[in-house]
């Protein structure tokens, strides 16, 4: 079950990278609410499905409820961004998808799930899988029983049809350096990948669960980006992902300033450090790393629960505000379904996005929707908004921003290495 193996993910490394220390105020007038379903595209036309392989996958269509990507107007004010996304989602008995699929609905948002490929492959069937540099049947996060594949067929399919996007958190989530994905080479990934793929192609083949629907998307088509376990094995990944044609790596550490491409032709849309109200540095925007720095990634004292998730709630506000309110670069933040501390991630990150997916001039969107609105824009426009410092708005205004005469031509990107590790504080890396 996922429930069990969920468990066994256990984060090996320490992200190098450097502890600002900063704060932003709450913003103290957001404007009105929006009204739903506000920004979201209309659904698409029914149509038959066209089966695809086995039927565990069908083309039915384009995707319904998308943000249609528009390109600024000169001296127009870019919207915020706010991308939500959950790693290796499945569902299990804590119903944790399917209860943020409503919290999405309910606050005009569509999100990514980056799906593991092995909890559409059920134990019985294990001998399928075999990592880079590992024997064949295993997996650090286990597989799946038919229930489990059922039940998280089920959220996959009806998150597709919501606008959210389905993306990859690829298969036995190894870390470390004994075969871990920041050993593998771009064929040991693009091994990977084709795995991950076929398991989602094939699941009604695999687990014998014929009677149930496709899965209502090409994934071949579906697939353009995803978040390496442990955040390891960025450089070869990224390289993967611009042989793939994949659009986007969420796998990196970034401030919270506006994306680039990197040199792959991938955009990289890191998530981002964050503050910790009342510690004197940040944190990576995602609930694992609270958990880390607030108890060592183990369960602590159920009375310091509900300052621990408060914790993280008022960090990502503050986050939030100092992009709203300054540069408005998109914040990005990461999830799993656990219920660690009591459930006190999961609470802040609802919180959070009821409080700012309904602000005005807020869109809540997937990676892919991001990445079509970047796509949008004028590079130029866009460089100049690479020029904005965290929590920087413009001086004079967007249109004097895009008044100023163009920034000198880019150096080249360095190759993705690590920072030198802080050692005063204990940063976990992403599971």
């Amino acid at each position: 079950m996922i429930a069990a193996t969920h468990a066994k993910r256990i984060a090996v490394g320490v992200i190098a990278a450097a502890l600002a220390v900063g704060a932003a105020g709450c913003s103290s007038n957001p404007g009105p609410a929006k009204p739903a379903p506000g920004h979201q595209g209309a659904a698409a036309p029914n149509m038959a499905p066209h089966v695809i392989g086995d039927g565990s996958t069908a083309y039915t269509g384009l995707q319904p409820h998308l943000l249609k990507p528009t390109k600024l107007q000169p001296g127009q004010r870019p919207p915020q961004f706010v991308v939500f996304s959950w790693d290796g989602a499945g569902e299990d008995s804590q119903k944790l998808f399917s209860h943020f699929r409503e919290v999405a609905k309910e606050s005009n948002a569509t999100m990514t799930y980056f799906l593991s490929g092995v909890y559409m492959l059920p134990e019985a069937k294990a001998n399928l899988y075999t990592a880079p540099k590992h024997s064949p049947g295993h997996s650090d996060i286990g597989f799946n029983d038919l229930k489990g594949i059922k039940d998280t067929v089920t959220q996959v399919r009806a998150a597709w049809k919501e606008g959210n996007e389905i993306g990859t958190h690829f298969n036995g989530h190894y870390c470390g350096p004994d075969g871990g994905v920041g050993t593998w080479s771009v064929a040991e990934w693009k091994s990977e990948i084709a795995q991950a793929k076929s398991f989602v192609k094939n699941w009604k083949t695999n687990s014998g669960l014929k009677a149930e629907a496709p899965l209502p998307f090409d994934y071949d088509k579906e697939l353009i980006g995803g978040r390496t376990p442990c955040l390891e094995g960025q450089k070869n990944f990224v390289k993967t992902a611009g042989e793939l044609g994949w659009r986007y790596d969420t796998s990196g550490v970034n401030d919270q300033v506006w994306p680039k491409k990197n040199p792959n032709g991938v955009w990289d849309l890191s998530m981002q450090l964050v503050p910790v109200p009342g510690r004197e540095f940040q944190t990576l925007s995602m609930d694992y790393n609270f958990y880390m720095n607030q108890s060592n990634a183990m369960t602590g004292d159920a009375d310091q629960h509900e300052y621990w998730g408060n914790q993280m709630r008022d960090g990502l506000f503050q986050a939030f505000d100092r992009s709203y309110e300054g540069n408005r670069a998109p914040l990005i933040i990461g999830n799993h379904f656990e219920s660690w501390n009591g459930g006190a991630y999961m609470k802040a990150v609802e919180e959070t996005v009821r409080t700012e997916c309904v602000k005005r001039d807020v869109h809540c969107v997937s990676f892919r929707q991001l990445a079509d609105w970047l796509d949008a824009q004028d590079p130029a426009v866009l460089a100049k908004f690479h020029s904005l410092k965290v929590g920087e708005a413009p001086k004079g205004g967007w249109a004097a921003l895009e008044a100023t005469q163009p920034a000198a031509p880019a150096k080249p990107v360095a190759p993705l290495r690590p920072a030198a590790p802080q050692p005063a504080v204990k940063q976990a890396a992403a599971r």
